[in-house]
């Protein structure tokens, strides 16, 4: 009897041995329900990295309130500098307007100097000293043909 005994509690053994191998394999396996939960995670998962990227997509072309300030600055400086622009036409306008003006005078005033020279070579012709204080060379030139 002894021998069964033995043989007995060695199945015993064996089977507690079998029994804790197949508990051990049962939880290290995975079970159908175990692989759908982790297809989810990692849809979710890939889901969450698509969104990440679009979310660095988006933030890349936002404009912060530092750049909208710098371009504020750059558009101020622009619309002074067309003024500016603006107000140098204005004055380069007038100066033409002051040029031809003058141009004009400057035109009447030597027909009129032109005019006076000829009357005081008229007068002073006879009279060589006098030619010598204003001046022959001037006076010859615009000396009238006799």
């Amino acid at each position: 009897m002894h021998y069964d005994t033995l043989v007995s509690e060695q199945n015993s053994n064996l089977l507690s041995f079998i029994a804790a191998t197949v508990e051990t394999m049962r939880d290290q396996m995975a079970t159908k329900a175990d692989l759908a939960t982790l297809k989810e995670q990692m849809a979710t998962k890939a889901e969450l990295a698509a969104v990440k990227d679009d979310l660095a997509r988006v933030e890349s072309q936002m404009v912060t309130k530092a750049d909208l300030a710098a371009l504020k600055e750059q558009m101020a400086t622009k619309a002074e500098t067309a003024a500016i622009r603006g107000d140098i036409e204005q004055v380069q306008l007038r100066l033409d307007s002051i040029d031809r003006a003058l141009s004009g005078r400057m035109g009447a005033v030597e027909t009129e100097v032109s005019r006076l020279r000829s009357v005081i070579y008229l007068l002073v012709k006879d009279k060589p000293d006098m030619l010598r204080l204003l001046g022959q060379s001037g006076l010859h030139e615009n000396r009238p043909q006799s």
